[in-house]
């Protein structure tokens, strides 16, 4: 495809036939191309804009600059691994982190930045090495423990900051969210969160409508009568604008709490290669590097502008699972839906005004369900946690970092949270396997061989498994 564009036209521009395969060099009629695309926004819509929410970003600029992004990834792949590219959440702690010690968002973006050039120059050093370094360096035992630290390490935010807003709309929403991630089918509940926001956004208006102000903490933590849902500033928003941009700011404290999350990303981005992979029939273990460093760089740019960190999305592979399309084109029109969305501040203001409690609601599942994929990953790669070569890192980090054990190094600098819990995984897992006995040494690498000489079967999500693993009919 060279550069990635040149698509086959499929079957004629005429619809798929059952159970055929659109590959990423083809492409269907240009009509469902843009609805695939439109399709493929909607999917990443919910994430891409909780993330900045949650770190206090524009949501406009984060729309705008997945649009980018995706752009950037594409071309840097040259259309072989059909992919979107939205909003990290892998950050919403560090973000927390950097603001609880006073930090602002140039700081958070600055923090993000400095990971987007960790990240690219990793995704170099893997090209030119090949994937397997991955492997050697970030086994699962402790790719899975960062993943859970990363989660875990939010609930203080849940349980201090969004839900004591509106506990009862908080309560409200996580029931809504946790019916809909169970019990609607197929698309549907791979939207759910995005299905949790607007309906905590309407049960706001209908109770601010119905009960009047509510006497609580607001935003700032101060214990105040207020409208659950602010509309004041979508009121006086534009239709249509560029959003706002802000340089960011570098601070080495700050740098090193949002480093540890380079773990994450990577063990995101060669999982969601590797399922594309197997999905289209194309293995893409030489493209991990180039993906990598893709990811990267879009996280610089959009991070330079002040927007969010990047990173490719499982809600769009979920889509390609279920519909088999996996055509670089649909990518094509999403992010140009995503260009055209950050391009009206009204929009944004909109969803700058879900409610603290609505927020409340959603991150009790969404922060949980991060830190739960940590032991997926160990579940998935069969981790020996009896074996104490495996067991006493991760037992450790994950105390350290969850429980906020704070290592002070000078009167200036200090380890705490996500960073020193990694920290402690990193060293730890490699230091004691380098001290202990053979056997132990064997054992732990036992699930590893077991993994790498195993066919390896596509991720999907929590949708695909609730619609295709139910009885027909039911």
């Amino acid at each position: 495809m060279g550069s990635g564009f040149g698509w086959k036209l499929h079957n004629g521009g005429r619809p798929p036939l059952p159970g055929a395969v659109v590959r990423p060099d083809e492409r269907l009629s240009w009509g469902r191309t843009i609805g695939l695309g439109a399709q493929h926004v909607v999917a990443m819509f919910g994430a891409s804009f909780v993330a900045p929410v949650l770190m206090g970003l524009n949501p406009n600029l984060a729309i705008m600059m997945s649009g980018v992004a995706t752009v950037i990834f594409l071309l840097a792949t040259r259309g072989r691994v059909p992919s979107y590219l939205g909003s990290s959440l892998s950050f919403v702690g560090v973000a927390a982190a950097i603001r609880a010690a006073g930090g602002t968002s140039a700081t958070v973006t600055g923090a993000l930045l400095s990971v987007g050039v960790a990240l690219f120059v990793c995704g170099l050093v893997v090209r030119a090495l090949g994937a397997r370094v991955i492997h050697a360096v970030l086994p699962p035992v402790v790719t899975g423990s960062v993943v859970m630290l990363i989660g875990f390490n939010l609930a203080p935010v849940t349980a201090g900051t969004y839900w004591p807003q509106d506990q009862w709309t908080a309560l409200a929403v996580m029931l809504f969210t946790g019916f809909a991630l169970v019990a609607l089918r197929g698309f549907w509940s791979r939207i759910a969160i995005f299905l949790g926001l607007v309906f905590g956004y309407l049960l706001s208006w209908v109770l601010d409508e119905t009960l009047g102000k509510i006497h609580s903490v607001n935003g700032a933590g101060q214990v105040t009568d207020h409208w659950r849902l602010d509309l004041s500033a979508v009121r006086s928003a534009h239709w249509i604008g560029l959003p706002q941009f802000h340089a960011p700011h570098f601070s080495a404290s700050a740098i090193v709490v949002a480093l540890p999350v380079l773990i994450a990303l990577i063990a995101e981005n060669a999982g969601h290669v590797k399922a594309v992979g197997e999905m289209t029939g194309d293995p893409l273990d030489d493209e991990l590097g180039t993906a990598i460093a893709a990811d990267g760089a879009a996280t610089v740019l959009s991070t330079a502008l002040g927007g969010p960190a990047t990173t490719t999305y499982a809600e769009n592979i979920g889509v390609m699972a279920a519909t088999r399309i996996y055509s670089t084109a649909a990518y094509w029109a999403a992010a140009g839906f995503a260009l055209l969305f950050g391009l009206c501040p009204k929009f944004g203001a909109v969803v700058a005004a879900v409610p603290g409690g609505v927020l409340g609601g959603i991150t009790v599942v969404l922060y949980g369900m991060i830190g739960l994929l940590g032991a997926q990953i160990w579940v998935r790669n069969r981790v020996d946690l009896s074996n104490p070569v495996n067991l006493v890192p991760v037992a450790a980090g994950i105390i350290v970092g969850i429980g906020g054990v704070t290592l002070h190094i000078s009167k200036n600098f200090e380890l705490g949270g996500i960073a020193l819990g990694t920290i402690v995984v990193l060293v730890g897992y490699h230091g004691l396997r380098r001290l202990a006995p053979a056997y132990m040494r064997a054992e732990a690498d036992a699930p590893l061989a077991a993994v790498a000489t195993a066919p390896a079967a596509p991720e999907r999500s929590a949708g695909e498994r609730s619609a295709g693993e139910r009885p027909a009919g039911e």
